[in-house]
């Protein structure tokens, strides 16, 4: 594989109405800490076709950060939107970071350095603690993961934090083979899906080194208009779906044809 010569990290957010979060000054506190660093990067924000004043927003925060840009993208969901970012990405390393910043931007410091041990991927893990979660959410979690580990990824304990860091050219690669990114039907909300558990699961088969690392982790999300109240039971459902897709297309040698060279 070629290498990407380029060294620096390229930062990716996905942004599906997400003003209550911008509004709090989230993307201030990115800049602020990687304008101490002494590495170069750029963020790329990726609308999925917002429909309240996100875009404005990022459009205003924008004009005035260098090292910052927005994609302005079609609706598909946060699969989609990472794939724009992905696709722009010029630096070796690329970071998935969630708007609301639950985890940090300075939880980075955990990951980079296993770049340097030859990992092709490195995944913050929430812990079992959550602050911020409703019990509900942490019962669903749990049901979740024991599901998900029963069927995928046994060693691995987190699959669906958003702070992911991946090789940027081995991450370009592996993408286009995501189902949720070949699926071209049109598709209303903020589509969040366990694209993750896809992801990995390709990089376990080519036998690529994943690294799981416990970052600080806590509910800051305060966006509304993401959907309903149902909204997590949804998504669960959603995911527990696609798991068991993953599983099935295993099972019928799907995945045996996947090449990243």
């Amino acid at each position: 594989m070629k290498k990407n010569n380029k060294e620096g990290l390229s930062i990716i957010i996905p942004c599906y109405n997400e003003e209550n979060n911008l509004k709090r000054g989230v993307l201030e506190q990115v800049s602020g800490y990687l304008h101490e660093q002494s590495y170069p990067w750029e963020v790329i924000i990726c609308n999925d076709h917002s429909t309240d004043n996100s875009l404005k927003l990022i459009n205003d925060f924008v004009s005035h950060h260098p090292g910052f840009r927005v994609l302005d993208l079609p609706h598909g969901g946060k699969p989609s939107a990472l794939w724009g970012g992905i696709q722009k990405a010029a630096y070796a390393i690329t970071l998935f970071t969630d708007m609301d910043q639950s985890t940090p931007i300075n939880q980075l410091e955990k990951l980079l350095p296993y770049f340097g041990q030859k990992y092709d991927a490195v995944i913050g893990s929430r812990g079992i603690h959550r602050q911020n979660t409703s019990f509900t959410r942490k019962i669903m979690s749990r049901a979740f993961l024991v599901f998900r580990r029963s069927l995928l990824l046994s060693d691995i304990v987190d699959t669906q934090c958003g702070f992911k860091a991946f090789r940027t050219e081995t991450v370009k690669k592996m993408f286009p083979h995501l189902a949720v990114i070949k699926d071209t039907n049109v598709h209303s909300g903020w589509r969040v899906s366990s694209y993750d558990v896809e992801l990995l699961y390709m990089y376990e088969k080519l036998g690529l080194k994943i690294k799981e690392v416990e970052v600080e982790w806590k509910n800051e999300d305060t966006s509304t208009s993401k959907g309903g109240s149902d909204r997590f039971k949804k998504e669960s459902q959603q995911m527990a779906q696609e798991v068991i897709r993953v599983k099935i297309n295993d099972l019928k040698g799907g995945y045996q044809d996947l090449k990243i060279k």
